[in-house]
């Protein structure tokens, strides 16, 4: 019997049985369909994430004060003040990997300009402080090396304190208020809307540093140190760079703990990676369940034909046909159902992706979630269909012939 009729014959059983067929189908249809969709959220997700960090650029580098003893107790990371305007100053003159550096104190309060007032955050910082983090000016002017040293009462504004303090107006040249101090309106900044963690960039004011230490604050430690290396290639030379001079300045020995911390956007950008990798695994293996279930389905339907058919088993071996062509008949049919099922799993699993995305959740789907998906529907119709197809085979001619 050539190969060419065993299609035939495992086509025309199946046919026979179009529902029974179809619902041992839907297994496998439901299976890939969910494991491509998973995938897809989990990578695209991933994508949105590293799109998003990127644009904040993977060169960034955030120097934050760290845990430290006083008194012999621990002190915790915001209560620190470890950070010196000191310390900014020899990163500045002393580092050869960075472009841009800034000091950076914040305050949280309300901004107010006449009967209008919103929360927001005041950082102080200097005017590299947009290059770093990739603010433009969309009106107006950067405060100055001047008014740094003046501790000028000057501020930029962002587009949603501008939205909310004065509507459609011009904020320019205004003079808004913030913690009972007096702050002129020198630029506004263009929007960069909310980023991945849903955190609106466009809330914050930005002013001197030294206004807001003296001014608003009353200190004379720094919050962080922001920085820039010169290129991304850079970052870990800049790392090892700024820890060095910190280490000095602060005394700390060889072997004893920092009492600083040094992070890099690459570092964040490292860490989410792995932790979407960890995600998209976990989706993809949750929905690898339903496609488990499907091949037990197949089993199970496959134990079924084989009960049903027999007699015409036993028939056909009785007249010639060998155990092995009947294991390749059963197994056709459990691979065709698979296969086919697979192929109509994927369509909708992309489908599915597509309307998510359009709801506003990234979605990619992969050459490699569509591969990996349609093998699986392959190795399941033989995984599952193999051991109902060998009792097929090994079925008595004789018993076969007199089964009822």
């Amino acid at each position: 019997m050539n190969f060419g009729n065993l299609i035939k014959i495992a086509l025309k059983a199946l046919g026979s049985n179009r529902m029974r067929t179809f619902l041992t189908m839907l297994g496998i249809i439901i299976g890939v369909g969910s494991v491509i969709t998973m995938l897809a959220i989990g990578t695209g997700s991933k994508q949105s994430i590293r799109s998003e960090i990127g644009s904040m650029g993977t060169n960034v580098i955030m120097v934050m004060p760290g845990n430290g003893h006083f008194g012999g107790v621990r002190q915790s990371a915001s209560s620190m003040q470890t950070l010196k305007l000191s310390d900014y100053r020899s990163l500045a003159n002393e580092t050869s990997y960075l472009s841009h550096i800034t000091p950076v104190v914040d305050a949280s309060g309300q901004a107010i300009f006449g009967a209008e007032n919103t929360p927001t955050t005041l950082y102080g910082v200097n005017g590299e402080y947009l290059d770093i983090h990739g603010y433009a000016l969309s009106e107006g002017t950067v405060f100055t090396d001047e008014d740094i040293k003046k501790s000028a009462k000057v501020c930029l504004i962002g587009a949603t304190v501008a939205k909310n303090l004065f509507g459609k107006e011009d904020p320019l040249g205004k003079v808004i208020r913030f913690s009972k101090i007096p702050f002129k309106i020198i630029g506004v900044l263009e929007s960069k809307g909310s980023n991945t963690m849903g955190m609106d960039q466009d809330d914050l004011l930005l002013a001197p540093y030294t206004t807001v230490q003296k001014r608003i604050l009353a200190i004379t430690y720094l919050n962080a140190i922001h920085a820039s290396a010169i290129s991304e290639d850079y970052s870990t030379q800049a790392i090892n760079e700024i820890t060095k001079i910190l280490q000095i300045n602060h005394g700390i020995e060889i072997g004893e703990e920092n009492d600083f911390n040094v992070r890099s956007m690459q570092e964040m950008l490292k860490t989410m990676s792995s932790v979407m990798d960890l995600l998209t695994i976990l989706l993809g293996c949750v929905a690898g369940i339903s496609l488990i279930v499907g091949g037990i389905g197949i089993m199970n339907i496959m134990y079924v034909s084989v009960t049903e058919r027999t007699k015409e088993i036993g028939l056909r071996m009785a007249i010639g046909a060998k155990g092995k062509y009947i294991m390749i008949q059963f197994l056709i049919e459990a691979i065709f159902i698979s296969v086919l099922g697979g192929i109509i799993g994927v369509i909708i699993g992309i489908l599915a992706a597509k309307i998510i995305e359009l709801l506003g959740t990234p979605t990619s789907v992969s050459a490699f979630s569509i591969v990996l998906s349609f093998l699986v529907c392959v190795f399941t119709g033989i995984f599952f269909g193999w051991y109902p197809a060998r009792k097929a085979a090994r079925l008595n001619p004789i018993d076969a012939i007199r089964y009822e």
